[in-house]
Parts: structure tokens; sequence; C-alpha cells
């Protein structure tokens, strides 16, 4: 009895130790690398893998009880995944893996009498990659004979150190006047996401195609850039997002630049910020902030002028023409900007373009307003960069009544870059809520001990709010790391 309860508990911890596996996989690409040495919570491998991989072997050597053991860690687990807010998505290669991790955990147990927990998991591992390697190439092909027989199609590409997504959509709507225009969804960035884009979702009466391209390390955006070939290319704001992985900035803007070259190349608009020179289909753009008289660079070739930035909307002037839009942050001139002109080059007028920004809304959790129970609420929750939360902080520093943060502070940033939020935020705002452990000794540093608090679980948050805020109060919710950052 005692030896069918051992081989029973081998394969729930096999298939539980994969689940976190999985899981953390998941979270960063499929990465092990990003696991393993990007983590922000690197002490998790221990006691949620190290720990009861080690207990289960020495307890199995020395006795008959490591279903205890396995017991224990099932509990443990259970508990762990009850606080994620991004659990474990069963996809197609998730399944795969589970089912060939049992495949092998059920050959070594009753074939080899073995009960290894590594074993199974680095063959799944290693089965299952390889299962996708495969699968891919064959929708590469699909997708790519997809492309070609809409011999028609325009495509657009974006990419940005951050942006991107806002310029994306900002484009696709002001298209939409004249064209049947569609863009990857949400935030999807990845090769292998545009594939499956392609493959499954892309209409075949699109006459516009509009690919956000996103990037982890150098290559990400060439294989990307080379697939889809765009004919026409936005390079946005150039900043140090996922530095860590990059190193440096010029790394950064190396890999961004990646999207020139494609083949089918007629024009592309860079910002001012990845110093460029402007060449015969190659603009650059930018605001005023951008002229260094320093810089051996001409003044962007499109000026973006007179930005005025309030709580109800922003405007700006550029080629001598003012617009306006209920979209908010004045860093999103810049955006908007780059949007107009390439509508412009595909012929919109300058009527037709102001038609479409009256229509314009914010991009879902992107410095979208909204207003309840009395209090003014700005929703910049998958906004995570360092110009685009001080911006956000100036907005609100606009707002004449009292003034509540909630962030994490910037994920995947330098500790100078989160002090410089950390003191805005002292300056700004009334109440500070730090909502996550990873910049909390900075914010501590810098705000005002009466000001600052601390969210230990996201869960907490609804009863945080009915605490700490009032009717007539300001809530900027600035970034949200999940709970595994």
């Amino acid at each position: 009895m005692l030896t069918l309860i051992n081989s029973l508990a081998y394969e729930i911890l096999v298939l539980a130790l994969g689940y976190y596996l999985m899981t953390n996989l998941q979270w960063y690409s499929y990465k092990m690398t990003r696991v393993l040495f990007h983590h922000t919570k690197p002490w998790w491998h221990f006691f949620y893998f190290l720990l009861p991989f080690g207990l289960y072997h020495g307890v199995s050597y020395v006795s008959e009880y490591g279903f205890v053991v396995a017991l224990g860690y099932v509990v443990a687990l259970f508990f762990w995944y009850r606080h994620l807010d991004k659990p474990l998505v069963w996809t197609g290669r998730v399944k795969r893996f589970f089912g060939i991790a049992l495949l092998f955990s059920l050959l070594l147990a009753l074939v080899w009498q073995s009960y290894s927990l590594l074993l199974p998991l680095l063959l799944a591992l290693l089965l299952s990659s390889f299962l996708e390697k495969m699968l891919f190439w064959g929708f590469l092909r699909k997708a790519q004979n997809r492309l070609e027989s809409l011999e028609d199609l325009i495509v657009i590409g974006v990419t940005a150190s951050y942006g991107k997504t806002s310029i994306k959509n900002y484009i696709t709507h002001l298209l939409q006047k004249r064209y049947q225009t569609y863009a990857t969804p949400r935030s999807v960035n990845t090769l292998g996401g545009v594939v499956l884009d392609i493959n499954r979702d892309l209409p075949q009466e699109s006459e516009v195609y509009v690919v956000e391209m996103g990037a982890r390390g150098e290559g990400d955006i060439e294989e990307i850039a080379t697939f889809v070939n765009p004919h026409y290319a936005i390079v946005g704001k150039i900043g140090p997002a996922h530095i860590e992985y990059f190193k440096s900035l010029e790394n950064i803007r190396n890999t961004k630049m990646e999207i020139l070259k494609s083949q089918r190349l007629k024009e592309a608009w860079i910002d001012a910020s990845a110093m460029v020179k402007p060449e015969a289909h190659i603009h650059t753009y930018g605001t005023k902030e951008h002229l260094d008289i320093r810089s051996a660079l001409p003044a962007p070739e499109y000026l973006i002028e007179e930005v005025e930035a309030t709580l109800e909307g922003t405007s700006f002037t550029l080629n001598g023409v003012r617009y306006s839009t209920k979209i908010l942050g004045a860093f999103n001139a810049s955006n908007l900007a780059v949007a107009i002109l390439v509508a412009e080059r595909l012929g919109l007028t300058s009527q037709e373009i102001q038609e479409q920004l009256n229509s314009l809304t914010s991009v879902p959790h992107r410095l979208q307003r909204m207003d309840a129970g009395g209090k003014v609420i700005l929703d910049d929750s998958f906004n995570g960069n360092i110009d685009g939360m001080l911006a956000s902080f100036d907005l609100a520093n606009t707002y004449e009544g009292r003034r509540v943060l909630m962030t994490p502070g910037l994920v995947e940033a330098d500790e100078a870059l989160n002090e410089t939020v950390a003191k805005r935020a002292n300056e700004v705002f009334d109440v500070v809520v730090v909502t996550s452990g990873l910049n909390r000794a900075i914010f501590e540093r810098e705000v005002d001990p009466q000001k600052l608090f601390y969210l230990e679980d996201k869960a907490q948050m609804q009863e945080m709010l009915l605490e700490q805020t009032k009717a007539g109060d300001l809530i900027l919710f600035a970034n949200d790391a999940p709970n595994f950052i």
C-alpha cells in the first residue's frame, strides 16, 4: 500500500514541479536564461523548486515517506498559486509539456522503478521545445504564404522602447477613415505572436496591416522586420526600457533600428531620441526637448510645437496645423504626431485627420481617465517607462484636489530612475501607495513617511482605496507589476 502511495505521490510531485516551472517560463517568454538570471524573486526558485526537489530525494533515500514531502509541496504550491494574478495559461505548448512529463514519469516508475524528478522534466522540456520548433516552422511558412497572397497589402511596422502600442492604435484609427486597416491585437509584438495573428485573424479584405514589434535582445526586431517586410516603418521614443537585457542605450537603439532592414521599405519616421540624421526616405520627428546646441545633429525634420496637456486632453502644432484630441499626456504628442505623418503619407487630409482625432479614445490602461464616486481616476497601469510616468505625474499635478498615487515604481529599470520617480512622487502626491516590494526601499528613502503606505497583497487594494481615498481625490495608477515581480 505504501509503495502505491509513493508512486502516486511521485507522479503528482513531477506535475506540481512542472507547473511551477512552466508558469515561470511562460512569464518570461519561455526563455530559461531569463527565468534563472532576470527573475525579480529568485528566492522562489529555492523554496518552490530546489528545496522540495532536494527534500524529496533525501527523504526517499533514507525512508519510505517521500510522499509526505510531495503532499507538503502541493499544499505550499496551492497557496502560492492562489496569490498569482497571472496564473498558467493552458496553451497547446503547456499541454504537450505535461503530457510528455507524465508519460516519462510513468515509464520511469513502472518500468525502471526510478523516481527521478529531474529526468522527466528535462526530457519534457527538450521534447516539447523540439515539437514547438517543428510546429512553428510550419506556421511560419503558412503565414509567409498568406502575406504573399495579399499582394496589395500595405504593411506598417512600429517599434519603440515605449509607446509602440499607442502609436500602432493611433495609426490604425486614423487610417480607418480611408482604408480597411487591421493591427496586431493588444500588445502582441513577437515573431510568434505575429505569425499566429496572420494565420488566424488577419482579415482577407485588409488593405493596411499595422504590426507592432517588440524586443528583449538584439536580432528580435530584425526577425520580425525581415518576415513581414514593412513598406513604412516607425521608430518611436528610445529609452532605458529593458536595459537589464540590452546593457546599454546604444544596444537598444541599434536593435530598434533593425526595422530598417525591411526589403520593401519606402519611408521611415524616427524619433529624435534615436539620434539619426534624416535621409531621403528616413525622416526625424520630435519636440523642442530634443534640440541640443551641443549636438551635431540638425533639428528634427518634423518639429512638434506648442504642446499643451491638461486633464481634458492634449493639443499641439505640427507642420503649421493645430491638432487636438482627448488623449491625455504631453508625451502622447509625439506618438500622435508620427501617426499623423503616416496618415498624411497615405493620403489623408488635415481635416480628415482631425475628424478621426475627435473620435480617438485612450488605449485601455494607458493614461485612461475615469470618473467614479466623485473621484478622478487615471489608469496608467500599462505604462511603465520613465518619461510616461513623469508625464502622468505632471498631469496629476494640474489637479487642484488631493492626489493619490498607486505604483510599484519602474520595473526592469535601474535604481537611479526609480529614485527620480520616488522624488517626483513625493513632490506631487499627498498619498503614495507602493504596490510591490521591488522598489519599496527606494520609496522609503525618498518619500515622506506620513504619506507613504505599502500594499502587502494586491488583493487588499480595494480595502486600501476605501481607507486612503475620498470623494474629490485624484487617483493615479502608474504601472502595474504582476505579483511575480
